[in-house]
C-alpha cells in the first residue's frame, strides 16, 4: 500500500495530500505554468485549488519567491483564472 506524498500550500502554508493540491512550475525562459502531472521541469510550488489559498499565494510576491523568479502581473491574472477553474 502507497501513500500520497504530503506537499505544503504556498498560500496557507498547511501541508496536504500532494493529489490535492496543483503543481505551479517555473519553466525555461521565465514562464510559468500549472503541471498536472507534476513532472515538468523546473522549480515548483505547489497550491490549493481555492479562492483563499490562490489569493494568498500570489499576493506579495509569495508565490515568485517560492518558485525565485519575478512574476507580471499580467501573468498573475492569468495564473489565478487558471487555478481558480478547478478542474484543470
Amino acid at each position: 500500500m502507497t501513500t500520497d506524498p504530503e506537499r505544503t500550500c504556498v498560500g496557507c502554508r498547511r501541508a496536504g495530500p500532494k493529489s490535492q493540491l496543483h503543481r505551479v512550475v517555473g519553466g525555461v525562459a521565465g514562464r510559468i505554468d500549472v503541471d498536472l502531472p507534476g513532472a515538468a521541469p523546473g522549480r515548483g510550488a505547489y497550491v490549493h485549488p481555492s479562492p483563499v489559498c490562490i489569493e494568498a499565494a500570489t499576493r506579495k510576491g509569495v508565490l515568485a519567491k517560492a518558485l525565485r523568479m519575478g512574476i507580471g502581473p499580467d501573468e498573475l491574472g492569468t495564473l489565478r483564472d487558471i487555478l481558480s477553474q478547478g478542474a484543470l
